[in-house]
């Protein structure tokens, strides 16, 4: 049976999964991308001073959001509603390697429970993961609306104008919504063992 999960998650949660748990996740997450890893670290994360006074607001409600929290990486299809609000038509997850040099720094910064995407991280990730108690959950790839289906509200967008639809911090209510634990916060990674047995497969075939 999957693991319900409800956001914000607790470290004592997080540390009780194990690589190959299914969970289901219930609560408000944040979607970010490229340019939201980017703007995260060279902003916040980074810097040693002070936040820039134009960048307070929005620092305040990210680390509120992320605190205990998830990022999801997800370039969203959306659609505005005729009373101003939005939905989301598509919501796959995409390719989570590219935030490599950045998502230790996120997690630890903020506090981050869990990252959503597909492919999976690499080592720096999962250092990240073990030292504040956090994990990688693997999103279904290929099943883009059906995920959009556990997405039960949109609650706001921050940086749309900005780094367009794809990019933008989307911050959405979900229920129900299923994932794996493919790294977790023992320093496990079935990424990595998939990698080590398919190169030494490779080598076997390459001598034989």
């Amino acid at each position: 049976m999957p693991t319900k999960l409800t956001i914000p998650i607790s470290e004592a949660d997080i540390r009780a999964l194990r690589v190959g748990d299914s969970v289901l996740l219930d609560g408000v997450m944040v979607t970010g991308r490229d340019a939201a890893h980017t703007y995260l670290m060279e902003k916040f994360v980074r810097p040693a001073g002070p936040v820039p006074e134009s960048e307070k607001e929005l620092y305040e409600k990210l680390k509120e959001l992320l605190a205990g929290g998830v990022i999801y990486h997800c370039g969203p299809v959306v659609k505005k509603l005729p009373d101003g609000k939005w939905s989301f038509v598509a919501a796959g997850p995409t390719t989570s390697i590219r935030e490599e040099p950045y998502q230790a720094g996120v997690i630890g910064h903020f506090g981050l429970r869990a990252v959503i995407g597909k492919g999976g991280m690499a080592a720096k990730t999962l250092e990240g993961c073990q030292k504040y108690g956090a994990v990688y959950l693997h999103a279904i790839g290929g099943a883009a609306t059906l995920i959009a289906e556990r997405v039960k509200e949109v609650l706001s967008v921050y940086k749309k104008d900005e780094f367009g639809v794809p990019e933008a911090f989307w911050v959405i209510r979900v229920q129900d919504f299923p994932a794996v634990v493919t790294m977790d916060a023992h320093g496990k990674s079935l990424h990595a063992e998939i990698k080590a047995r398919s190169q030494e497969k490779l080598s076997e075939l390459l001598a034989a």
